[in-house]
């Protein structure tokens, strides 16, 4: 029997968290970062801790049951590739060596107890390296435990605490008769407050243009915004909304708010009244959702090679790697696209730098889907886009790449860019870019398109002009040019293509 070799590729990150234990097997390849596993279990450790920061044996032996079911999973990734991290309550408790000798045993690598305030930065890092970073961002995890409250700029902290509270300790403190009164939301707020206010003007000085939540609550209560058809940025009252809906159920037991998840019932008020007394002390007015956290930080710091990178650059050389994107061709509609961009720059008030951003990843991306099959490879390539993270990019960027990827060749469905709301006008705009852009590049040679100026009016009428014998000596592109012209007359786009 021929013996097995550790895949030198993969990684492994075990986050041993006060409420659960996650495991986190990822694939480092074609430049980027692709999760391959995910298994996660309800541990509660912190609940085992009594008054005295003593861990019951009850709570270390649901943990080390956990962790002999990853052990099984390690077996083939190389010791090196692998990194265990214990937080909040194995900082606390007094006999956390007992917890982690055992762990170690049954894992066979080492248990590393970080401290509260790298905890903080390597959260940081993981959304640093997962989502779109724009100026500073104000990053919130709200653990079993502890949460960490974090600003940083770029891929580094700036600010960072770790504070003593979490939806499992607060569940134990304020909600341990199950009720959903007042009382015990107030006094949970209450207390928070008290432990937010000595960080809080620090905070507020520092200030920051996005506040993103990285914890098991807040996608909560997305899911819940979702279900109830709001938008998914949080508001201090859309949180208190659900505070009443959550109120009157009366008691845990009986919580059952529309897209609560069952894992997430017995602590999510706790979590919830945390999360009401943050927006309160530090003044945030809405907040999303980050694609990462302390996992993700744990292994992005392991690839050295990911370090500070560009991470849009980082995404796309990864989609362009893996689904064989002809590079070249990219370069050829993003240039071209771009040009087309600054042209109209000044009659749409386009900011540039967003068009560049999400024109640069439509041209990079919208040929993935030719690995499938040519007829409906558009579609295919916006299928691909929008079930894969694109580390780098907001969820409304995420969303315009998906539509223009979509639409950049053939029949135009406009109800798509409809539903991107406030960026509607931008979506069509950049789709009329983006699908004369591909045309312009059909020959897939940088030295066949001559300078072509574009203009729009009030109306976005658009004429677009080529030198007066070129569109003469290239039939085919006038062909090309005149069909497109219809597809977008027919969603009442007027367009003329005219000769100097």
């Amino acid at each position: 029997m021929t013996q097995k070799i550790p895949h030198s590729d993969v990684f492994a990150v075990i986050d041993l968290g006060s409420n659960s234990f996650h495991m986190l097997i990822a694939r480092h390849v074609a430049g980027g970062v692709h999760t391959i596993g995910r298994v996660k279990r309800k541990v509660r450790l912190a609940a085992g801790l009594d008054r005295n920061n003593v861990l019951s044996d009850e709570a270390m032996q649901r943990g080390w049951e956990c962790l002999a079911l990853f052990a099984e999973r390690l077996q083939d990734i190389p010791k090196q590739n692998i990194s265990i991290v214990a937080t909040a309550t194995l900082r606390l408790a007094k006999n956390a060596d007992e917890f982690k000798s055992r762990a170690e045993q049954i894992l066979q690598n080492k248990v590393n107890v970080i401290s509260g305030e790298l905890e903080a930065k390597t959260i940081y890092k993981g959304v640093a390296h997962t989502s779109a970073c724009l100026g500073r961002q104000l990053v919130i995890d709200i653990g079993g435990a502890s949460t960490e409250v974090v600003i940083g700029k770029g891929f580094h902290a700036l600010l960072y605490k770790s504070l003593n509270m979490g939806c499992v300790t607060y569940l134990e403190r304020f909600f341990c008769d199950g009720l959903l009164s007042k009382k015990n939301f107030t006094e949970a707020i209450s207390a928070a407050t008290s432990v937010i206010k000595p960080i809080q003007k620090d905070y507020i000085d520092m200030g920051w243009e996005l506040a993103i939540g990285a914890s098991g609550t807040v996608q909560a209560i997305q899911e819940i915004l979702a279900a109830c058809g709001h938008s998914d940025m949080l508001t201090l009252q859309k949180l208190e909304e659900i505070q009443i809906q959550a109120m009157a159920c009366q008691s845990i037991k009986q919580l059952d708010l529309p897209g609560l998840g069952e894992e997430r019932r017995l602590v999510f008020v706790s979590g919830l009244a945390i999360l009401i007394a943050l927006f309160k002390s530090l003044k945030i007015s809405q907040m999303g959702l980050a694609g990462g956290a302390l996992r993700e930080g744990v292994l992005y710091s392991m690839i050295p090679e990911l370090h500070n990178s560009d991470i849009c650059k980082r995404t796309l050389d990864s989609f362009m790697d893996r689904y064989h994107v002809d590079k070249q061709q990219a370069s050829y509609v993003t240039e071209l696209s771009l040009s087309l961009a600054k042209q109209l720059c000044d009659d749409w008030q386009l900011d540039i730098d967003i068009a560049k951003k999400i024109l640069s990843a439509v041209a990079s991306v919208h040929e993935i889907g030719l690995i499938v099959d040519y007829k409906l490879y558009h579609q295919h390539s916006a299928y691909i886009l929008s079930h894969t993270c694109m580390p780098g990019y907001s969820k409304i960027e995420k969303q315009l790449i998906v539509a223009l990827t979509a639409s950049h060749r053939t029949d135009i469905n406009i109800k798509q860019f409809n539903n991107l709301s406030a960026k509607g006008t931008l979506a069509k705009r950049l789709s009329r870019i983006i699908r004369i852009a591909v045309i312009l590049s059909m020959r897939r040679q940088d030295d066949i398109v001559p300078p072509v100026r574009i203009v729009s009016d009030e109306s976005d009428f658009l004429t677009i002009s080529f030198e007066a014998d070129w569109l003469i000596n290239h039939p085919l592109m006038e062909s090309e040019l005149e069909q497109e012209a219809q597809y977008q007359r027919r969603v009442g786009w007027d367009i003329q293509i005219k000769r100097d």
